[in-house]
């Protein structure tokens, strides 16, 4: 087997996609553990990849083409033994190729292949799998490349301790968030290429849920999403008693802490979802019906039963024409499932 010392790993796009391929990160890492695992990211997934314990270094990626040849020139510098990239583009594939990275693995997609030295052909746009299934079934082959043992991963993928948790509940509760009721967290906000529920259904949905459990509903927003947030918090009002607007934090970081604390997460296909999924708070999704966004190919990273996904039926792709009253059954037999399990 070649010694591995330095890996780079590459997922660059957006914060769902960059979660869905902490798996794959796990068990590299697991098959390297004395080598160094680099991940190249964007500004905005940066925190992520920083609190996530398999990742060693984090490499910010400008994805600025007036200086991509000066930035193939530092990631040459860094002399990494193997790159796999788990999203492959024109962008990428010569990225790579220009850094010299002597093994570069990637999907065996679009023309750009032949710039990879090893491809795997997965056929990713059937959407016959979960994502994070797709980036571990590569991750393998690039171990298999590597002359690595390939080990289970581990879950959740993010974890964090009794004494920090309390802690962002004190934080909460000085927001004016009852932490001393189960704290739903509903992100009613899509920022990437899925559509999700108009305010109504929110609404509805909110109601159906008021009535399974003492809730304490936290409304959250990112960057440019208050207003939208911001409305449902006023079309609530008078119908639930508990909610607060969540559209301030101290970064993406201090966001997941809080995250981390939501006893449930709904929300639609979106990067939030799949934060409260890779530490296995309980999530309730709303996706669209087409091929490349479906509930199977956008599977969320919790375990066996705590995840819940919705999405219409037939041909239809727009979540507004989804009628939320047909899933009322459904969510009060799977929450009361939770519940028994404690």
């Amino acid at each position: 087997m070649v010694m591995i010392k330095k890996i780079l790993v590459v997922r660059n796009d957006k914060i769902g996609d960059f979660v869905l391929a902490l798996p794959a990160i796990q068990i590299i890492k697991k098959a390297f553990p004395s080598a160094t695992v680099t991940a190249l990211v964007p500004n905005y997934t940066k925190e992520i990849a920083q609190s996530f314990q398999w990742i060693d270094e984090v490499i910010i990626d400008p994805k600025n083409t007036n200086t991509k040849k000066a930035f193939a020139r530092t990631l040459k510098e860094h002399r990494f033994d193997a790159v796999i990239c788990l999203f492959s583009d024109t962008y990428n594939a010569t990225l790579v190729r220009q850094a010299h990275i002597p093994i570069r693995v990637a999907p065996a997609t679009k023309l750009v292949q032949f710039l990879y030295t090893h491809t795997l052909r997965q056929r990713r746009s059937t959407s016959s799998k979960p994502e994070f299934e797709y980036n571990l079934d590569l991750a393998r082959y690039f171990i298999a490349v590597l002359g690595g043992e390939v080990q289970k991963t581990e879950t959740p993928f993010f974890v964090y301790s009794p004494q920090t948790l309390n802690l962002q509940r004190d934080t909460l509760q000085s927001l004016g968030i009852d932490t001393q009721r189960k704290l739903c967290f509903v992100h009613p906000v899509t920022g990437g290429s899925s559509n999700t529920l108009v305010i109504k259904q929110w609404v509805a949905l909110i109601q159906c849920l008021n009535t399974l459990d003492t809730f304490h509903f936290v409304v959250t927003a990112g960057p440019g999403e208050a207003p939208i947030s911001q409305s449902l918090v006023d079309a609530l009002q008078g119908v639930v008693k508990h909610v607060t607007l969540y559209d301030k934090n101290d970064g993406v970081a201090d966001f997941m802490c809080s995250i981390a604390t939501a006893d449930l997460f709904i929300a639609g296909s979106t990067g939030p979802l799949h934060i409260a999924g890779a530490m296995d708070v309980p999530t309730i999704g709303f996706y669209p019906s087409r091929r490349s966004a479906t509930p199977l190919r956008w599977k969320t990273l919790n375990s066996e039963g705590r995840w819940l996904p919705f999405s219409p039926s037939g041909e239809e792709d727009s979540l507004a024409n989804l009628d939320i009253a047909n899933t009322f059954s459904d969510i009060t037999s799977w929450y009361t499932n939770l519940a028994k399990e404690g």
